[in-house]
């Protein structure tokens, strides 16, 4: 079997051609048509001189030219390099020297930024800009940045060419996928996939419901004669669980919707046009915001098409999943737990006790720091691990790629930084991120529970906890609360609520307001910020 990306992409085109396969705003592609565009990308990148293997970087919002150019990498069997848009300076100099640029498609408003860290790759020799229409420069038009003398550079054009047979030759199940992930600490890494290993974990085979489509004609035919899904992506397509949900949806046939940027109002406008099935949203920072879009403006919108909420890469607070279930009767949540390192891993349920469960899994467990798993019923907590279908390693970075992806009697694992224990039926309680664990006075307490029952209180927009300095107890919790609009609340009507769902020593010692939490543009935590910010207040 040949579990390529382009080609299993490319059997699905040629079997619903005239299926529409992307919207984006005003423009709609369908699958021939986004398959020939993305023919026409990858042709002009290896024109101008990008080889197999080489890593080109995908540095846009949302939008079809995003998708041709990550198609089109992958037809001429090079690397697209996902680039998160609203990082600084700094983060891009590590992103762009790290990956090893050779090529870059970058949105004309991010240009000038590119353009300063290009000087320091030398490596970087194709530079496409993406355009913001055809219209002079203007008002609120960047200035057209200057790039180093060894960066050739040329505008974007996205129009279908004459199919390419060559496209097509050399590609294997072993060609790359690289997925940089900033997580919640450190600078950005690159999780190198093999393209197998990508299709069968993070896209499950092709097939949400079942067994994994093993060929390409299989999953065509099952495409063509399968019942057709719609997605309504409000995330950055440079976030890995929105990667997820673009793949699931091309390799079943399916419609993507994308918002180049998520505005609340604009949702409900695109889900009322649109008439999307699912909507896949990133935890609560994009889900809050529509519920409240919902209940303040959903009767002027037909929302009826939308059966599904669909998070990842962060999960929703029991809160929202009940706000939902109120303002859409008989929408299915489904809470997706999985990671860059280790693609979809299931579906995280969240009980009246706050505590995150995970379903029964053979592929997934929990290992202690010997990789030896931990018996069900134990008590004992350790590190939530996949084996089979999981990435290669960090590009660039094999110490961490030792302690991430260890190989075992020949078998590689990856051992992610979730930790947790097993009940006696077998099912995985997830207790949060090991490096945010909090040590007070030898309690450990793990922000995600905390931040569920923050979260949980009427007032509370968004909370991030952490720990600060103590001189008693080492470290106690504290919190970075954002307010809804309008709904007042105090640090001790907050604590008060928190003690009837959390032991005291869990309670937040110290609660700082803010007028917004920072996080990442896919929705994660920014940890680092909020330590900076309750240091501030630390007695």
């Amino acid at each position: 079997m040949t579990l390529n990306l382009a080609t299993l992409y490319e059997a699905v085109a040629a079997a619903v051609p005239g299926r529409v396969a992307l919207v984006c705003g005003e423009r709609r592609l369908t699958f021939a048509e986004l398959d020939a565009r993305a023919d026409e990308a990858g042709r002009r990148l290896r024109a101008a001189g990008i080889a197999p293997g080489e890593h080109v970087g995908v540095h846009m919002l949302n939008g079809t030219e995003y998708v041709e150019t990550l198609l089109g990498c992958l037809k001429i069997r090079a690397v697209p390099v996902n680039i998160n848009y609203r990082y600084t300076d700094r983060e891009l100099h590590h992103l762009y020297t790290d990956a090893g640029l050779a090529g870059l498609v970058v949105d004309e408003e991010f240009a000038p930024a590119a353009a300063r860290v290009a000087g320091d790759c030398p490596g970087l020799r194709v530079v496409t800009v993406v355009r913001a229409g055809e219209a002079a420069d203007g008002p609120g038009r960047p200035d057209k940045p200057e790039w180093p003398s060894h960066v050739s550079v040329s505008d974007y054009v996205s129009e279908p060419g004459e199919p390419d047979p060559s496209l097509r030759e050399g590609r294997s199940a072993d060609d790359r996928y690289v997925l940089y992930t900033g997580g919640t600490t450190g600078d950005p890494k690159g999780v190198v996939w093999r393209q197998e290993d990508f299709y069968m974990a993070a896209v499950k085979g092709g097939n949400p419901y079942g067994e994994p489509r093993l060929t390409p004609g299989e999953l065509a035919e099952a495409a063509k004669e399968g019942f057709e899904l719609s997605y309504l992506l409000t995330m950055p397509l440079m976030h890995g669980a929105a990667s997820y949900n673009l793949f699931m949806a091309l390799f079943t046939g399916s419609r993507t919707i994308l918002m180049r940027r998520f505005d609340p109002i604009e949702a409900l406008r695109t889900i009322d046009r649109e008439k999307p099935m699912i909507v896949a949203v990133v935890g609560d920072a994009i889900a809050r915001p529509l519920a409240d879009a919902i209940r303040a403006h959903g009767s002027d919108h037909d929302l009826s098409s939308v059966k599904v909420l669909g998070s990842g890469g962060a999960i929703l607070s029991r809160s929202v999943q009940e706000e939902f279930a109120e303002l859409i009767p008989g929408i299915h949540v489904n809470n997706g737990f999985g990671a860059s390192e280790s693609g979809v891993d299931g579906t995280i349920s969240v009980g009246d006790d706050g505590l995150m469960r995970l379903a029964a899994d053979p592929r997934v467990t929990v290992v202690d720091e010997d990789m030896k798993p931990i018996p069900p019923g134990s008590g004992r907590i350790g590190y939530v691990a996949r084996s089979g279908h999981v990435p290669l390693g960090y590009h660039n970075d094999p110490e961490k790629s030792a302690r991430t992806f260890p190989v075992i009697d020949g078998k590689r694992w990856s051992v992610l930084g979730d930790m947790a224990r097993v009940e006696a039926d077998g099912t995985v309680v997830v207790l949060g991120r090991g490096s945010g664990c909090i040590n007070t006075g030898g309690e450990k307490v793990f922000p995600e529970e905390v931040e569920q029952a923050l979260k949980s209180h009427p007032a509370v927009m968004d909370a991030l906890v952490a720990g600060v300095p103590d001189d008693r107890f080492g470290e106690r919790v504290a919190a970075v609360v954002e307010l809804r609009p309008g709904a007042p609340a105090t640090a001790e009507e907050l604590r008060a609520h928190c003690r009837g769902q959390l032991a005291g020593y869990k309670i937040p010692a110290l609660v700082r307001f803010t007028e917004r939490v920072v996080r990442s543009p896919s929705g994660k935590a920014d940890y680092r910020w909020a330590k900076r910010v309750l240091a501030g207040d630390a007695r």
